[in-house]
């Protein structure tokens, strides 16, 4: 391992997140957005807005010292005006980004594991749940990772704590299918169901899902009847060794990844601002990933 390539990988994520190259193209921009538009003109631009998502996700920036911060960057710089907090914080929860259009160039059929991964809820009134008997609640977020090639992360999802994995299984391996040609799915034991054997053969997927202990071999879809008598004949790290489970592992690095690099907690009350700020702290961790592999290839980038 060439060391100076990572640490090159690693600096590279912090000149791609606070870019500034929106700047070249915001009068541009504007004047476009202005073109025969009635009313008061247009002030901010969309890449602009994308720029205070990524500073705000990034560094933990509630909205209103996002606010401070614009009206610092409008001193600096005073093109960029300054913005008001319930304002961006609209337009960052309107956004629609699309973080599957950058993906690698690489179109070959993969492998995919699917997890889920819960994310702490901080909210008022939390505690009162907690000391009067109320359930302490979180969200997930569902990951479906190409485990062969590039480790990225083609499909996602978030839900409440209350919606089971296998529930969600269909929406991934859509989004999944559309993203890259899916040939296997690596999944644990909460995907285990026959509506999810049916889902995976229906796509043309192979199903490698760890059964149950005491799955029964005389019932259920031929693939899974199948995987429960290599369960019972070798046990299960047999089966883990034959099947090639070890490779479900690439989803956990990602949900670790994600982890590492944002906040454990989401701050947010309603699932649709929680929703759409884990899928903005999804994007600049792609992004981060993009840059590490582009950094990777050519180092003098």
């Amino acid at each position: 391992m060439c060391w100076r390539v990572v640490d090159e990988g690693l600096i590279g994520r912090g000149e791609l997140l606070l870019s500034l190259d929106f700047l070249e193209s915001y009068v541009l921009e504007l004047s476009v957005l202005n073109c025969g538009k009635v009313g008061g003109p247009y002030r901010v631009t969309y890449m602009y807005v994308v720029f205070l998502a990524v500073v705000r996700y990034l560094f933990g920036m509630p909205y209103r010292q996002l606010e401070g911060f614009t009206r610092a960057l409008h001193r600096l710089i005073p093109r960029l005006p300054p913005v008001d907090y319930s304002w961006v914080r609209r337009r960052i929860l309107r956004l629609d980004l699309r973080p599957y259009m950058s993906l690698s160039g690489y179109d070959g059929p993969v492998s995919i594991a699917v997890d889920s991964s819960g994310v702490r809820v901080c909210r008022c009134g939390g505690w009162v749940e907690r000391v009067y008997g109320g359930r302490k609640r979180y969200i997930k977020i569902h990951f479906a990772v190409d485990i062969n090639t590039t480790k990225e992360v083609i499909s996602m999802d978030v839900t409440t704590d209350d919606v089971h994995d296998s529930e969600v299984l269909p929406r991934l391996l859509k989004d999944a299918s559309r993203n890259r040609d899916v040939i296997e799915a690596f999944m644990d034991g909460a995907y285990d169901t026959r509506g999810s054997y049916i889902l995976l053969k229906g796509m043309g997927v192979g199903p490698i899902i760890k059964p149950r202990a005491n799955a029964r071999t005389d019932r259920g879809p031929p693939e899974r009847r199948i995987s429960a008598a290599i369960l019972k004949m070798f046990g299960g790290r047999g089966w883990s060794m034959f099947m090639g489970y070890g490779r479900r592992w690439a989803v956990e690095t990602a949900f670790s990844t994600y982890k590492r690099l944002y906040v454990k907690e989401n701050r947010k009350h309603r699932k649709r601002a929680k929703s759409k700020s884990i899928h903005i702290q999804h994007t600049n961790k792609h992004a981060c990933e993009i840059r590490s592999d582009k950094q990777k290839k050519d180092p003098e980038r």
